[in-house]
């Protein structure tokens, strides 16, 4: 049987190139047998094209490229054209007819698919670290989050980590009652990276009662009442005090407003 070698040249990784190579190569040989694949990948300049090329020639290797830039693929197109190499352009009849279509230009960047990707993966980890490190279960979260927020019960922590984690922040929470010591690791983490959420105690009782109702209990219960409340407020403000860190008051903010004040926050300690 023939050797088969196959070049694929990309201005990314190259992973479409090769998944295309096998897909096609696999219709002649089921188990690519006595097949190499060879990628190239990050190839974005003339110099490197040309070398491909010529070790393509010498090695009578079959091309399969993936590039988006035009330039780059008439290059590419003309120099396999010269040497006698095959080649097959897997992107420009695509980017091509799309452009005709949409009556407009590509935008030639490489590797904005796997930007995307990236971006889209690291969202679900901020996703499920919020929910793995929510209401204080595991300590161990506040040393790797980006973000930490601290507060008494009802004052938006959960709403406002999902709402982080969805801005790509590993965000952990831990609530602050009277009869329970904080956990030691919100005294050993950097200060900056944590937030105090406060809430007016008017507001607060508010919250509570409507919170007892729902569940079908009645709104003087202890959680509700006035003293508890100024009690909890009066913990909070001395674990805030001893980590030092930021407080927010979110009386009347909405989880998108309290958001932004976090990450411009962020930004402007960086």
């Amino acid at each position: 049987m023939k050797r088969l070698r196959v070049f694929v040249i990309s201005d990314s990784v190259g992973e479409t190139g090769d998944q295309v190579a096998k897909a096609v190569i696999s219709q002649f040989r089921p188990g690519l047998e006595n097949t190499i694949i060879r990628r190239f990948p990050h190839i974005q300049t003339e110099e490197l094209v040309r070398k491909i090329v010529c070790l393509a020639a010498k090695q009578k290797a079959f091309v399969v490229y993936t590039l988006v830039r035009q330039d780059m693929r008439a290059l590419l197109h003309d120099l396999c054209e010269k040497e006698k190499v095959h080649a097959v352009d897997i992107l420009g009849p695509a980017l091509k007819s799309m452009a005709t279509f949409m009556e407009e230009m590509p935008l030639e960047t490489p590797g904005i698919v796997h930007q995307l990707d990236d971006d889209y993966f690291k969202k679900i980890e901020a996703i499920e670290f919020a929910v793995k490190y929510d209401d204080g279960r595991d300590p161990r979260g506040l040393l790797q989050a980006d973000i930490v927020l601290v507060g008494v019960s009802r004052t938006s922590k959960t709403p406002l980590s999902q709402y982080l984690a969805h801005k790509r922040y590993k965000v952990a929470n831990v609530p602050l009652v009277p009869e329970v010591a904080p956990p030691e690791e919100l005294l050993k983490i950097d200060s900056k990276k944590c937030f105090g959420l406060v809430i007016s105690p008017d507001k607060l009782n508010s919250i509570r009662k409507e919170r007892l109702m729902t569940l079908g209990l009645n709104d003087d219960a202890i959680y509700a009442q006035h003293v508890r409340i100024l009690e909890e407020i009066q913990h909070f403000e001395k674990v805030v005090n001893e980590i030092g860190c930021k407080v927010i008051d979110v009386t009347n903010k909405a989880v998108e407003e309290t958001a932004n004040v976090i990450i411009e926050y962020l930004a402007s300690r960086k």
